[in-house]
């Protein structure tokens, strides 16, 4: 490549394009798939907000789209939890505390958490969505005196698939926030709690309202029309329903069209979305 090359000063010019380095400080399995991460960058923080993701790469095997976990903060380490689901997070799980990873980041829109400023708070949460939705659940919590009531429903496939399983508890044990979780199946005497789809919990939630209640749904894509549906029958209006469609992303930067829907590229006019913007394409939901 010449050094007059315009893809050369593009690159040069936009670091979104080249990977830092980043330490992996911690390591601990959550299930039979899923593992928590802490990395640290050497010269800053990672400057994301609740709902953004970063690109992770490890040389010679690829780069992949990855969901911040943590809240915004002025330290150098964010935490991840990663899914081994192919060759990239497969390398990535095998890596040890002091092994450096390629970060690019962070990416896309965030939850608007200035916005919901004085509103009641409903996540809805099933399986590995939890992990983008816990960075917005703990920036709330972090900043409990701006919210009214904050409600979290988190729905998985049974009992071993639960994330997060101590902060959790902790939640639970608030008095300043409604925590409910179900799970889809489980084996007798395994689970005393709710068995059934996550929309099973809308019928444990006395008066929510939906004049004053911003929902915010992270999940599985087959979860999302049944959510809907139910907030729907709340008589929630679709621009109080904020949804994240962290899917088939790739890139990160909006050029590889692997994550196109219409004239939207989800790696960069969102991954969050209000509904009401994106309920008109037949990809969306």
């Amino acid at each position: 490549m010449c050094e007059n090359c315009e893809c050369s000063k593009d690159i040069q010019k936009n670091s979104i394009y080249l990977p830092e380095v980043a330490i992996l400080k911690e390591k601990k399995k959550m299930t039979d798939v899923d593992s928590f991460f802490v990395f640290e960058l050497k010269d800053r923080s990672l400057g994301h907000l609740p709902g953004q993701f970063a690109e992770i790469s490890i040389p010679g095997i690829g780069e992949a789209p990855i969901s911040i976990s943590s809240p915004p903060s002025d330290d150098n380490t964010f935490e991840m939890v990663i899914r081994n689901i192919g060759s990239v997070t497969n390398a990535i799980h095998n890596l040890e505390p002091g092994d450096s990873v390629g970060i690019r980041g962070p990416f896309g829109t965030s939850f608007p958490m200035n916005n919901l400023k004085g509103e009641n708070l409903l996540f809805v949460t099933g399986g590995i969505g939890l992990v983008p939705a816990r960075s917005a659940i703990k920036y709330a919590l972090e900043h409990r005196e701006d919210y009214k009531e904050i409600t979290i429903m988190f729905g998985c496939k049974d009992p071993s698939q639960r994330l997060f399983t101590d902060e959790i508890e902790e939640w639970k044990k608030r008095d300043d926030v409604n925590f409910i979780e179900t799970v889809d199946t489980c084996n007798p005497g395994e689970w005393d709690g709710n068995v059934g789809v996550i929309t099973t919990l809308f019928s444990k939630v006395p008066n929510i309202d939906p004049k004053n209640t911003y929902a915010i749904i992270v999940g599985p894509p087959i979860m999302y029309k049944f959510v809907i549906m139910s907030l729907h029958d709340l008589d929630f209006s679709d621009k109080r329903i904020i949804v994240s469609l962290e899917r088939r992303m790739k890139c990160g930067v909006g050029k590889c069209g692997h994550c196109q829907m219409d004239n939207i590229y989800v790696c960069q006019d969102g991954a969050v979305f209000y509904y009401d913007d994106i309920k008109h394409l037949k990809e969306a939901i």
